[in-house]
């Protein structure tokens, strides 16, 4: 894996060897176009050293549909644990086998008279097209107000969080209750610790509901296949993740029974001065809100149900098991005995190494399904690129395909304008 040489000249330089890179790669190597895969650490690396050891997929085995690669193990309908993760995506980056250079960092792409120079690590390059395939999770985001933490106090972010038994013995406080901040809090409750958890505007989805995991039903709706180009679903690019698990066969996760069962519950952090933290007065609304997007996914399940006249157990709605009897809007972590806090903030992008006008006022990348208003530079691997399934195994084969045609669609229609460029 890997080339030995470093050519002057590509095609194409994919930017990122993920599975949508690798994605790329493969559709590239099919299309026979030429091109060289950059990765700043390994393949696939953020699977192997950025999650924690109970992990597994929140969607079922039968969405892991990477080109040419779908599963086909022996649990469709289950959850692949990490190891199981990393053995799919092993045997698909020694499947695709793609030109890769590991431990490479891009430094800079950008556009030249003809075409695109690439400063890489391994050497300067140039190309004919570039697929940016880097995603928005490229570094650790926490509040510059863990700052004023004190230092007595172990600070991890969800990233770097491996088990309950690698953490000092004490309480933990988790910030954040999207996917991995919930299932983190879930880990550490099961494993018997004292949890805190901050909540925020999650929110979150049943795993079974009328006999069926809720993925399947949404699949059969077609939620799966509306794009973004649907009225209204341009925001859904920054949307949270609903918060699920695929634990022990799939279950829901459930903030107000864990409050039930002992975990304390806070509305969003806002600052920390020494040991005390503060959290906004809004416990009770993230709760709701979060409900009444689970209540409103069954419902559009009942009303498919009901449409399609299919015989299935009887409806039902979530009612509150706990509701805060009060707001709490802070916290001495050291009278609370907690000595552990996990940020579940989540990641940022590192778009500094594109020195090319792609990108809007929020600093995100402008295309429609991969393609840059830049002629030759593609975007892949980002949320809701074009559908739900785009940052995931899902739907990242089909974003690749797409891309890639298009690329080779450019490239056949530059090459000629090019000739002519340098006969005139």
């Amino acid at each position: 894996m890997g080339t030995a040489i470093l050519a002057k000249h590509y095609s194409a330089v994919v930017v990122g060897g993920g599975q949508a890179g690798l994605s790329a790669s493969h559709y590239l190597t099919k299309a026979g176009i030429d091109h060289v895969v950059f990765e700043k650490r390994t393949a696939a690396h953020k699977w192997r050293e950025q999650r924690w050891d109970s992990f597994c997929l929140v969607t079922p085995n039968n969405q892991c549909l990477l080109p040419d690669h779908p599963y086909d193990g022996p649990d469709p309908n289950g959850f692949m644990r990490k190891d199981e993760i990393l053995a799919y995506l092993n045997h698909f980056v020694e499947k695709v086998g793609a030109p890769l250079f590991e431990n490479t960092e891009v430094r800079l792409v950008e556009q030249t008279s003809t075409g695109f120079r690439v400063e890489s690590a391994a050497g300067t390059m140039t190309c004919d097209s570039v697929i940016l395939a880097t995603s928005l999770y490229a570094d650790r985001f926490v509040p510059r107000a863990a700052e004023r933490l004190p230092r007595d106090i172990l600070q991890l972010h969800t990233a770097d969080y491996r088990n309950s038994e690698s953490l000092p013995d004490g309480a933990v406080m988790v910030v954040g209750s999207g996917q991995s901040g919930a299932q983190i809090a879930e880990d550490l409750h099961l494993a018997g610790r004292k949890v805190h958890l901050v909540t925020g505007n999650a929110p979150r989805c049943a795993r079974f509901y009328r006999g069926r995991d809720v993925v399947d039903w949404l699949t059969d709706i077609g939620q799966y296949d509306i794009t973004i180009d649907h009225d209204g679903m341009t925001k859904k690019k920054h949307d949270t993740n609903h918060y699920l698990t695929g634990r022990d066969g799939g279950r829901d996760i459930d903030l107000r029974k864990f409050a039930l069962e002992g975990m304390q519950l806070y509305g969003r952090f806002i600052a920390a001065d020494g040991p005390v933290m503060h959290f906004k007065p809004n416990l009770k609304r993230h709760l709701d809100d979060a409900d009444r997007v689970y209540n409103g996914i069954n419902a559009l399940i009942d009303k498919h149900i009901a449409e399609k006249s299919i015989d299935a157990p009887p409806p039902s709605v979530y009612a509150p098991v706990w509701e805060p009897a009060e707001e709490t809007t802070e916290l001495d972590l050291h009278a609370a005995g907690i000595t552990n806090v996990l940020w579940a903030t989540g990641f940022t992008p590192d778009w500094g190494y594109v020195g090319v006008p792609i990108f809007d006022g929020t600093g995100y990348p402008m295309q429609r399904r991969g393609v840059t208003q830049v002629p030759g530079v593609y975007v892949l691997g980002l949320p809701w690129l074009w559908t739900w399934g785009s940052g995931r195994f899902l739907s990242v084969a089909k974003d690749a395909d797409y891309v890639v045609s298009h690329l080779c669609d450019h490239l056949s229609q530059a090459a000629p304008a090019l000739k002519r460029a340098i006969a005139g």
